[in-house]
């Protein structure tokens, strides 16, 4: 019998690999025009439709809209408030950048012009990456709402790294649970992903929402999270 290591000196590693998929009747991989080192899309397939990671923005957000109410703050616009909140009384915003008029012009890692237990609800939606002084953040963000009030955010996972600005924390939701618990150990704290290998395939390449089917994209699978969403409750 001629063994595996003299069927490999003579077939190379490519050719064994083919061999070994064949005579044990795996799938091989058909890649048409995904085998290449470029995505399809340089801008997370905003150019072709919506990113995969926005889908699932979408559900965290939507199954919570009851608790986006009353005083709710955002980090740089009040895009999602508008569209998920429901009873709001007011709608304010909070960012460094001062080109978009926040209500609150400051790095959430020091935020102390705003006040204490101010907000019922604080949406960060796809910013916990971009912190520096992430655990500062969490302090502040926690601080900020009132006791009995919810923070909701959402964190990108498998997806490409933004190129124009430092990205510094793309956790997976063992690393979150670690994180929150550390900032927030007195909150019932619940940390979820979203994505499958085919998803995350997606986002990695720049193909868009439209491209996939629900069915597949409500698939999850936690080992290819292109999605991770903390919700908090704040203690009373």
């Amino acid at each position: 019998m001629i063994g595996g290591a003299v069927i490999k000196a003579v077939l190379g590693p490519r050719w064994t690999t083919w061999a070994r998929t064949v005579t044990r009747g795996l799938e091989r991989p058909s890649w048409g025009n995904l085998r290449r080192v470029t995505p399809l899309s340089t801008v997370y397939g905003f150019d072709r439709g919506t990113p995969i990671d926005r889908y699932y923005v979408d559900k965290f957000f939507s199954a919570r809209r009851n608790r986006i109410t009353g005083r709710v703050l955002e980090i740089q616009t009040s895009d999602h408030i508008r569209r998920y909140g429901s009873n709001v009384t007011a709608a304010d915003t909070l960012d460094v950048n001062p080109s978009f008029k926040p209500t609150y012009c400051c790095d959430l890692a020091n935020a102390a012009m705003v006040p204490t237990g101010t907000y019922d609800c604080f949406l960060l939606p796809n910013t916990l990456c971009f912190i520096h002084d992430l655990d500062a953040a969490l302090r502040e963000a926690r601080r900020i709402v009132r006791r009995g009030g919810t923070i909701l955010a959402t964190m990108p996972g498998l997806v490409p790294l933004t190129p124009d600005v430092e990205d510094y924390w793309h956790a997976s939701a063992d690393g979150w649970r670690v994180v929150a618990g550390r900032a927030w150990p007195d909150c019932d704290t619940s940390v979820q992903t979203y994505g499958n290998c085919l998803a995350a395939a997606a986002a990695m390449y720049g193909v868009s929402v439209e491209e996939l089917t629900p069915a597949e994209l409500d698939v999850t699978d936690p080992r290819y999270p292109v999605l991770v969403s903390i919700d908090c409750r704040v203690a009373e």
